[in-house]
């Protein structure tokens, strides 16, 4: 995992968003923006970054001079041969690259950003399980830097047909198709050297953060981070901290106001910086560079960015298919858990399930996420090595943020299943009422159930306890990091998400004492995706009671594709920030794809009650896995699991009821803005 930025400037040099046409529109036409303060500077962002990469931090400089279209780079700042140097006057383009490390893979240790011979720079943010072959003892940014500089250089102009361009197919694939085969998480930055091309962008799913600020009047430099720096957010939010502070309620109700970062929605882009002194858009005043967004090329990414489910409302062929499904599965059930438990014997081999004998929906959302689990969770060479050297008692390479309910407890035993026996496994819950707030009562509940169904593992619960009346300071670096979110829910599930990311709390020790501890697993499981896919909100009741399946098929799509924007981003910056990397096994593709050859009836059945009927596929799987208790709990969202939402309404609005009433204002001012 790594924290990855961009700052690419020039004085002669606008940067055009396709993407954003309405910005660039604005700036051209000289609209004011919103004062956002001068910008950020590297210093700010390379601090940012290093928290969430703490094992190295590196950067380099590129300097592209337009006069003779030549390329300048250092590992700081050089000026161009010309004499001009960056901002020293028209035809100077510098493009920064910053990379935080944080170790995970690999045999050896790997800084960025990695330089290639041709010049090529690449950072990159992420973990690849699947399109690109990388072994154990492979680094994963050094695999994707080799397939990179293998790419077909022309493809940039394909979709334009651009006949000055011509194809060279014979060379290796194009860049759109080396990351459109990649199955997992990502966020990166690449500078292709000899077609003096930036690409950049996230996965489809949008699992790791990437922010981008578009150029202003007020900043002209485009920007691309990872993270928002504390001290700029501290700076340019001072309404909202000012309010934080003294317990009133700060101003989220502005939705029109131009925020300095968004959000890069998912996708892969371009911008073509080659011949910028022949640049027909280049005048006197500068010029501009369109950024242009690229198809994803593979054909099943696609499917799953549609989100279409073959089958949505029942029939009577269907639900007689689907009957003796389940019965067949069932009838093979206990050969299905004898093939878990060889495939798992010791923790680093696997092997398939025989897909003859486990037919149900629920055995193959039970193969899927094993499978899942298991590629998330490989203790490799390096990381391995790290861990040796720490107390026995303090080995834990894998922790989960762990509430005890469904999602969480699925992932701890399947954790349990994919981990190899000597490691202890650490459950992260965070309370905001002590013992009494409901994700506590659970979690308590949940550790009895994994210690009866694997009473040899290790099972550490890490209780983090806290008071958001002493997290002042805390709650202002929240801010930065859940930005350019800025409602409460955004920053009540933030706080919830770092506090116990941090994995700093109190344990119960096997003779009743109770100590402190600190866990060192840099790798967290989070359940993420599991709501959404399996129809887990209070809104997809609704949904169906009102529109029917059809109705509640529409609104689970809607939810699985604005993931990235409401979810993703927010929580990876969360997380991050404390030098982890959270994994989300529910949106591995493979198990999107599972759950979307699954006919909706078989995945919930909101006809049922709370507890039963929604998530009803993930309540099999739990009950495959043995866990009886845990197949019965009912969905809490973390906010409120944790209650944080509530002391945080009594903070700030003296009530929950008054919370809700100025929540209600503000959905209003919201829909009147748009």
């Amino acid at each position: 995992m790594c924290g990855i930025a961009l700052v690419l400037s020039g004085d002669c040099l606008v940067v055009s968003p396709s993407t954003a046409a309405a910005a660039a529109e604005a700036a051209a036409s000289g609209t004011p923006f919103s004062d956002e303060g001068k910008g950020v500077s590297v210093g700010e962002l390379k601090e940012a970054l290093r928290r969430r990469g703490p094992d190295s931090l590196g950067c380099h400089r590129l300097h592209l001079c337009a006069a003779d279209s030549s390329i300048v780079g250092a590992t700081d700042g050089v000026d161009c041969d010309g004499g001009d140097g960056v901002g020293g006057g028209v035809g100077a383009t510098e493009l920064c690259f910053i990379g935080a490390t944080l170790q995970l893979r690999g045999a050896e240790p790997v800084s960025q950003p990695l330089v290639a011979q041709s010049g090529s720079v690449l950072v990159y943010n992420g973990e690849i399980y699947g399109g690109i072959n990388i072994a154990n003892d492979q680094n994963d940014t050094q695999s994707l830097l080799s397939s990179l500089e293998s790419f077909c250089c022309c493809d940039l102009h394909v979709a334009d047909r651009d006949e000055a361009y011509p194809c060279r197919e014979s060379v290796g694939k194009s860049v759109p198709q080396i990351l459109s085969t990649i199955k997992g998480p990502w966020a990166l930055i690449y500078w292709q050297a000899d077609s003096k091309t930036l690409w950049f962008g996230r996965d489809a799913f949008g699992r790791r953060s990437l922010l981008v600020h578009w150029p202003t009047p007020d900043d002209s430099r485009f920007i691309l981070s990872s993270v928002s720096p504390p001290s700029f957010s501290r700076n340019n939010s001072a309404t909202e901290v000012n309010g934080l502070e003294a317990g009133a309620d700060p101003d989220f109700s502005d939705h029109t106001k131009v925020s300095y970062w968004e959000e890069l929605p998912c996708g892969i882009y371009s911008i073509h910086l080659k011949d910028l002194d022949n640049n027909a858009a280049c005048t006197r005043e500068g010029c501009v560079v369109e950024v242009r967004k690229h198809d994803w090329t593979d054909s099943s990414l696609h499917t799953l960015i549609r989100w279409e489910r073959k089958s949505t409302v029942p029939t009577v062929d269907g639900l007689v298919s689907a009957m003796g499904s389940v019965d067949k599965g069932n009838h093979h059930l206990s050969s299905c858990f004898r093939e878990a438990e060889d495939s798992t014997s010791n923790g680093f081999e696997k092997r398939d399930l025989p897909s003859d004998i486990c037919l149900s929906p629920a055995h193959r959302v039970l193969i899927a996420l094993r499978e899942s689990v298991m590629l998330r969770t490989n203790v490799n060479i390096l990381y391995q090595g790290d861990l040796n050297k720490l107390k026995e008692a303090e080995l834990a390479p894998i922790a989960i943020l762990f509430s005890g309910g469904l999602d969480s407890m699925i992932l701890a035993a399947l954790l349990d299943q994919c981990l190899d026996s000597k490691w202890t496994i650490d459950l992260l819950n965070v309370s905001f009422d002590g013992q009494l707030a409901p994700d506590r009562v659970s979690s308590l509940a949940g550790l009895k159930e994994l210690q009866r169904i694997s009473p040899l593992r290790r099972w550490r619960l890490v209780e983090i306890d806290s008071n958001l009346a002493n997290l002042k300071e805390e709650s202002e670096h929240v801010m930065s990091l859940i930005y350019p979110s800025n409602t409460y829910m955004d920053l009540n599930i933030g706080i919830a998400l770092w506090l116990a990311a941090s994995g700093d709390g109190w344990v119960n020790g096997q003779d009743g004492d109770r100590y402190k501890h600190k866990s060192t697993s840099r790798v967290l499981l989070v359940g993420s995706g599991a709501d959404e896919q399996c129809a887990g909100y209070g809104r997809h009741r609704t949904k169906y009671r009102v529109g029917g399946w059809v109705s509640l098929d529409e609104e689970m799509r809607l939810d699985v594709q604005r993931i990235w924007k409401r979810n993703m981003g927010r929580d990876d910056r969360c997380i991050s920030d404390h030098g982890k990397e959270a994994r989300f096994p529910f949106l591995d593709e493979s198990v999107i794809r599972t759950l979307l050859e699954i006919p909706l009836w078989d995945i919930t059945k909101l006809d049922e009650p709370v507890g039963k009927g929604d998530k009803k596929i993930l309540r099999e799987v739990a009950k495959l896995l043995g866990l009886q208790e845990a197949a019965f709990l009912p969905k809490r969202a973390i906010q409120f699991g944790s209650r944080i939402a509530r002391e945080s309404n009594r903070k700030n609005f003296g009530s929950n009821r008054a919370a809700n009433l100025a929540s209600a204002g503000s959905v209003e001012v919201h829909k009147r803005n748009h």
